[in-house]
Parts: structure tokens; sequence; C-alpha cells
């Protein structure tokens, strides 16, 4: 009889060099699931990544705060309560310009893995 539910209880925290709080509740490095990742993340005020081309779609959801998407050249900036699809191949930068650190959830299908993600040096 297969497993009718998991309990997270102890995500795994990735390591980062840039302040950002990454909790991995499922996914690669969790429970090695290839198909979906969800994670807990914390992105303090005035972080910002290189620019990606990812091979998942990634969905996000704001709890606090505010997070901006540069998504090929064009500005959108989420608030709490609201959340975006970005489809597999489209070149984003994300960024937290903003006075306060933002606080958001991030699924992204299939899960992420840096060897997909694409990051530009």
């Amino acid at each position: 009889m297969s497993k009718k539910y998991t309990i997270q209880k102890s995500p795994f925290v990735i390591p980062t060099t840039d302040g950002k709080l990454i909790e991995e509740h499922f996914g690669y490095t969790t429970d090695s699931d290839p198909e979906l990742s969800l994670a807990h993340m914390v992105a303090p005020a005035g972080w910002s990544e290189p620019f990606q081309i990812p091979e998942f779609d990634e969905y996000t959801y704001i709890i606090k705060g505010k997070k901006q998407f540069n998504i090929d050249g064009k500005i959108v900036i989420l608030e709490k309560g609201q959340s975006i699809k970005l489809s597999k191949g489209v070149r984003v930068q994300y960024s937290n310009p903003f006075d306060e650190p933002c606080d958001y959830i991030s699924v992204c299908t299939p899960a992420f893995s840096i060897g997909i993600v694409h990051r530009e040096e």
C-alpha cells in the first residue's frame, strides 16, 4: 500500500550566499521528486539574482512584501496576496529592490534543479 500523505516538518534549507532564505519542503533535495518542488522563501531587501531561462514552469505567491520580476524587459511587481505563473523558457530576473523582505511560496514543475535553471553570468 502506498503512503497516503506526507507531512513536512523539517524542510531542507538550501545554502545561499546572497542572504535569501530557501526552505524546500518538497522537491529534489527533500524527497527526490523530479516532478514538483515547493519552497518557502524570504528575499531580503535589496536582493537580486542574475537573469535565467529555466526549463520549468514557476508559480509564485506573495505572502508579505513585494517582489519584482523583469520578464523579457517588462517590469512586473507582485504584492501581498498576488500570484504569477512564469512559463518555462521565459527569460526572467527576480529581485527585491524594496525596503522590506519579501516572503513568498514558489512551486516549480518539473522540480527546481540548478542544472535546468540556466542562470546567466
